[in-house]
């Protein structure tokens, strides 16, 4: 029976399906490991599976039994894969797990921002309603998403899923291609400058790369439109976090919506964390891939791996 043993299972929470991985082994799950940690848990494993600790070459170099890598999310960064593809030892991750998942928050987050129901719901519980004179309320502005055009960064999966809800909004899509090779029938291919000018939501679904590091800095957050909400749900790092709060704090756009930071957890000197206003910006503790189902289906997909590796044994 082949040994198997889960380093950081806290990343993806209690799951109901877990069993699932029991079944083609035996099973050690550990909710954390350290750096420290990593060689002596691993060791006599066959298989090992990591979401976010790092197994660098010297790591490996230490286990003889170690034959398969799976990665309990889509990037790969946190394994050596020169030294993997060296030594015999297939890494595999896992793609198309979260989708609905992280455009399903997109959309909260856009609706937070725009409609501001924190802002009427306390209005209402404060007592200020009932003693009002007006059936209604207007003191904060909202506005409709209909007519108003989307630019997406990165239209890859998430990306193309995010479009068709805004479409079914009624709003136009827009997009810009990181790579610039990208294509799509349906929507128009802006160049990045053009597409910050002109939407009035501007929504990150990109990978961070040589090419989306550092893209949205200061400067280009001047070029956007005063009223425009900006959302990050793609990388940390894509936004300089220091120009965001700036340009948050210059009022030079409405608000900003953020699900992944530079570094994570987020510091506690964080210049996000200090806006003068901070019902600018809305931030999550990257959650936005991690519903009930999307933890699930990754599960799943990571049991998927392992049978196809232990069949072609």
């Amino acid at each position: 029976m082949s040994k198997i043993v889960f380093l950081d299972s806290g990343t993806i929470g209690k799951v109901d399906n877990m069993k699932l991985l029991s079944k083609l082994g035996k099973l050690e799950i550990f909710e954390n490991t350290s750096p420290e940690q990593v060689v002596e848990r691993c060791k006599g494993n066959e298989v090992v599976i990591v979401n976010k600790v790092e197994l660098t070459a010297a790591i490996m170099k230490q286990l003889p039994d170690l034959k398969l890598i799976c990665v309990a999310a889509t990037g790969l960064n946190n394994v050596d894969l020169d030294h993997a593809q060296r030594n015999g030892i297939e890494v595999k991750n896992v793609t198309g797990y979260s989708t609905d998942s992280v455009a399903q928050l997109t959309f909260t987050m856009l609706l937070y921002l725009v409609n501001k129901p924190y802002y009427y719901d306390s209005y209402v519980k404060s007592g200020a309603y009932s003693r009002s004179k007006l059936f209604t309320h207007h003191n904060e502005p909202f506005w409709e998403l209909k007519g108003k055009r989307m630019g997406i960064i990165g239209l890859g999966t998430i990306g193309r899923q995010v479009a068709r809800i805004a479409e079914s909004f009624g709003m136009e899509v827009v997009f810009y291609s990181t790579t610039g090779r990208n294509n799509h029938i349906s929507y128009k291919r802006f160049e990045l400058d053009d597409l910050l000018k002109s939407s009035d939501v501007v929504s990150i679904h990109a990978p961070l790369n040589a090419q989306t590091l550092n893209l949205i800095t200061y400067e280009k957050i001047k070029m956007m439109r005063p009223c425009a909400i900006l959302l990050n749900l793609g990388r940390g790092g894509i936004i300089s976090e220091k120009d965001l709060a700036r340009a948050l704090n210059d009022n030079l756009i409405g608000a900003a919506g953020i699900d992944v930071m530079e570094k994570e957890p987020i510091g506690a000197d964080n210049p996000m964390l200090k806006l003068y206003d901070k019902e600018k910006i809305l931030i999550t503790p990257h959650m936005a891939w991690a519903s009930k189902e999307s933890r699930e289906l990754l599960v799943e997909k990571i049991a998927r791996n392992i049978e196809v590796y232990l069949k072609g044994k």
